[in-house]
């Protein structure tokens, strides 16, 4: 297959996502068709693509020297566009039902499908350069989304996330700075590109560079301190949050510090310094902190991202053990975390849309009047806790491994922040559930009259989530096997 592809892969999302607008739709069905046709196609090639991989790179547009823009799929990539392009169809199916009354319609589609492209670029960068420039577009096209309803709380959300994205943004660039300068390459290689004979006496000033742009690229990782923007984009309509909480934003916070570990500055630089320890304990607090702050929480949706905020450290973790076991461990995590994560946003997105719902202690006997939802719910809960026979279970099953393997005192300590995550966890999600399917002896029904499950554009992403979640959960060597060889290369 022509390294051609990389270009098509990126660009049709995003100009048939600009042409919504535009074109003269006689009717509703007619843009559904034209914007699921558009991302199907899209997630086929990217299928095509993985199948038949090419192997050289391909320059879409070059600034000067080295500086271009250019897209190449590498073992690392292959994992983030897998998980894009398999869960962005069904999320689009969903928003169709959920988007039916919430009004500008044609605006949402647009940026919602221009932003798989840009997704898709942040994947397929072949270098530091085009990473850092789709990462930025990435904040541009998910601000309107976010900004979608216009109103009070959307407009100060949207203002909270863009003060945090270019915020870090600018500690990314300084990265990225540092890396064409001590660099003997932009381009991502494994192992890192570092000319130790560049470095001299500048090892210190580099160490504080890397922790600038660890904290710089995980502000989309939603990592302690720079978390709160998350639970405030949830006044965003649930298919926008469902993709900032598991698929685009977050993951491509947690795929971009990889990236910057990995293949930029490099483990046998990092692994043993201050600068290590430092993110490290930053991640293992998050950990902690997400999941206290979302058990305190009342509200449904701020509740799941404080869930994000500490699943996603659990991703960090990996990163940060900066070991071949660690990054199985954050790439199983960032897998399965984004099945079990938006099927719960959905679960969430269903009951608000079929109720008008958005706090806890109004779910009081839901469970009985939507059954299908609450029941995918608590697996999605189950998965989440860690418990065998789910898929949650087998990436926290890897971290811990890796943790244990790593040599590491402070990743002891991360393992200890795992088993009270999993403690918390099962509190503040199955505690939803219990509302729902046990309200008590004397509740009554009848103030629930005409509440039930929704059709079948939002229940067919849900079913398909589930069946995943057992499906890795008990099938999972395969996928574990194909991360270890990518991580191998380290």
């Amino acid at each position: 297959m022509n390294a051609a592809i990389f270009a098509v892969v990126v660009l049709l999302p995003m100009f048939a996502g600009a042409l919504i607008p535009l074109l003269p739709f006689k009717n509703r069905v007619q843009m559904m068709v034209y914007t699921e046709t558009a991302v199907l196609l899209t997630s086929v090639l990217v299928f095509l693509t993985l199948i038949n991989r090419p192997e050289e790179s391909f320059v879409l547009f070059r600034f000067t020297g080295n500086l271009s823009i250019s897209f190449r799929l590498d073992g690392l990539g292959t994992v983030f566009a897998g998980i894009v392009s398999a869960l962005w169809p069904l999320a689009t199916l969903y928003a169709f039902e959920y988007m039916k009354h919430e009004g500008h319609e044609k605006i949402f589609f647009m940026f919602y499908t221009v932003t798989y492209g840009v997704t898709l670029g942040i994947a397929l960068a072949e270098d530091i350069v085009t990473m850092y420039c789709f990462y930025e577009m990435l904040t541009l096209v998910t601000l309107p989304l976010i900004l979608h309803t216009l109103t009070r709380e959307a407009i100060l959300a949207s203002r909270t996330y863009l003060y945090y994205m270019l915020g870090g943004a600018a500690f990314a660039f300084i990265g990225m700075v540092f890396i064409l300068s001590y660099g003997t390459t932009s381009n991502f290689v494994p192992g890192g590109v570092l000319d130790m004979a560049k470095l001299g006496d500048d090892t210190t000033r580099l160490l504080v560079v890397y922790v600038l742009c660890f904290c710089g690229f995980s502000v989309k990782a939603a990592m302690f301190p720079f978390s709160s923007w998350l639970p405030k984009a949830g006044v965003a309509p649930t298919p926008v949050t469902a993709l900032l909480h598991a698929v685009a934003v977050v993951k491509a916070g947690a795929f971009t510090v990889m990236r910057v570990t990995y293949y930029s500055f490099g483990t046998d630089f990092l692994r043993g310094t201050w600068a290590q320890y430092v993110v490290m304990a930053l991640v293992v607090f998050t950990i902690v902190y997400g999941c206290s702050r979302a058990l305190k929480e009342t509200h449904l949706k701020r509740r799941l991202a404080w869930s994000t905020v500490s699943n996603l450290s659990y991703i960090l973790f990996g990163v940060v053990m900066m070991t071949p076991l660690g990054l199985v461990g954050a790439l199983s995590h960032m897998v399965f975390h984004a099945v079990m994560k938006i099927s719960s946003f959905f679960c969430a997105g269903a009951v608000i849309y079929k109720t008008g719902k958005n706090y806890i202690h109004e779910l009081d006997g839901l469970g009985r009047k939507m059954p299908k939802v609450f029941t995918i719910f608590t697996i999605s809960a189950f998965a989440l806790m860690g418990v065998p026979g789910l898929c949650g279970f087998i990436s926290k099953w890897n971290l811990v491994k890796a943790a244990v393997s790593s040599g590491n005192p402070l990743a002891y300590v991360g393992i200890a922040a795992l088993l009270v995550s999993a403690l918390l966890t099962a509190i503040y999600m199955l505690s939803i559930s219990v509302r729902a399917f046990f309200p008590g002896k004397n509740f009554d029904y009848s103030k629930l009259q005409g509440v039930e499950d929704p059709n079948w554009m939002m229940m067919l992403p849900l079913v398909i989530f589930v069946i995943a979640m057992f499906y890795f959960g008990l099938h999972s060597a395969p996928l574990v096997k194909a991360l270890e060889s990518i991580a191998a290369l380290m």
